[in-house]
C-alpha cells in the first residue's frame, strides 16, 4: 500500500488494484477565516483516474463538489448516509452510504466506517488491503471509540488530524496523543494542515513537529511521519 499527500487532508492509498482518494479538497484557496497555506499536489483534473473515493463529511475542506461532479460515472464515492443525497444532487452518480461498523468490499479491498465526533456528522475509514490496514480519521476530536478503533484493527498507519488554531474543529496536540495511545499504529501522518486563519490571533504554537516530539517523549513505538504535498510512503 502505497499513501501519498495530496494536501491538507486530501490523500491518496494506492493499493495492487485500487485507487483510492480520501477527503478530496483541490481549491488553491481557502474560505471565510480560512487560508489555504500550499496548493494541493495534483489537480481535481490529474485525479479522476482514482477507483474509489471516501468522504468523512461535508465540510468545504474535506468534499469539493467541482472535483465530485467531474468524476466519471463509474467511479464510487463512500459518505456518511446523511450526505448521499447532496453527493447525488452534485453530480455523483454512484454514492454508497456506509455507517459507523458496516463493512464493504470492492474487490481485494475491504472498507470499514467507524466513529468520528465533529460538529456535523461525520466518520472515518478503515481501509484493508495488500495485507495492510490504513486508519483514516477525517476530522475528529478524541473520544472513547479509538480505543475500540484500536481493538478491533491492527493498524499499520493512522492519519489523524492535529489541528494548530484556537477553536479547534479537530484534535489538537493532546487528544492526537490521547489516540495514538489507544490506536497503538506502527506509524501516524498528521493530516489536516493546509489551511490555519487569516488572524494570527487565532494561530497556537502547536505544530506536527512538536506533536512528534510529544509521542516520542511519551515513550510510544509509534512512528510519526509528516509527509508534505506529494511525499509518499509505502508500507
Amino acid at each position: 500500500m502505497k499513501i501519498t499527500m495530496i494536501g491538507h487532508s486530501t490523500v491518496l492509498l494506492e493499493t495492487g488494484t485500487t485507487n483510492i482518494l480520501a477527503d478530496p479538497y483541490f481549491r488553491t484557496s481557502g474560505f471565510g477565516a480560512y487560508a489555504r497555506i500550499t496548493s494541493p499536489f495534483k489537480t481535481a483534473q490529474e485525479m479522476l483516474f482514482v477507483d474509489l473515493v471516501l468522504v468523512s463529511h461535508g465540510h468545504w475542506d474535506h468534499c469539493d463538489y467541482e472535483f465530485i461532479r467531474l468524476l466519471a460515472a463509474k467511479t464510487l464515492v463512500i459518505a456518511p448516509k446523511g450526505l448521499v443525497s447532496t453527493l447525488r444532487r452534485n453530480g455523483s452518480a454512484v454514492v454508497s452510504g456506509m455507517g459507523a461498523w458496516e463493512e464493504k468490499r470492492f474487490g481485494d479491498v475491504k472498507v470499514t466506517a467507524v466513529p468520528a465526533s465533529h460538529i456535523v456528522p461525520t466518520q472515518g475509514y478503515v481501509v484493508e488491503a495488500d495485507g495492510k490496514t490504513a486508519y483514516f480519521a477525517g476530522d475528529t476530536y478524541y473520544r472513547a471509540f479509538h480505543k475500540e478503533i484500536g481493538k478491533r484493527f491492527q493498524l499499520d498507519v493512522a492519519l489523524i488530524p492535529v489541528s494548530t488554531y484556537r477553536i479547534p474543529m479537530t484534535m489538537g496536540e493532546r487528544g492526537a496523543l490521547k489516540a495514538v495511545k489507544d490506536l497503538s499504529p506502527k506509524i501516524v501522518i498528521p493530516i489536516h494542515l493546509g489551511i490555519r486563519p487569516i488572524l494570527p490571533v487565532m494561530r497556537t504554537k502547536e505544530s506536527p513537529e512538536r506533536f512528534r516530539q510529544s509521542v516520542k517523549i511519551s515513550g510510544l513505538e509509534t512512528e510519526v511521519m509528516i509527509l508534505r504535498e506529494g511525499e509518499h510512503l509505502t508500507i
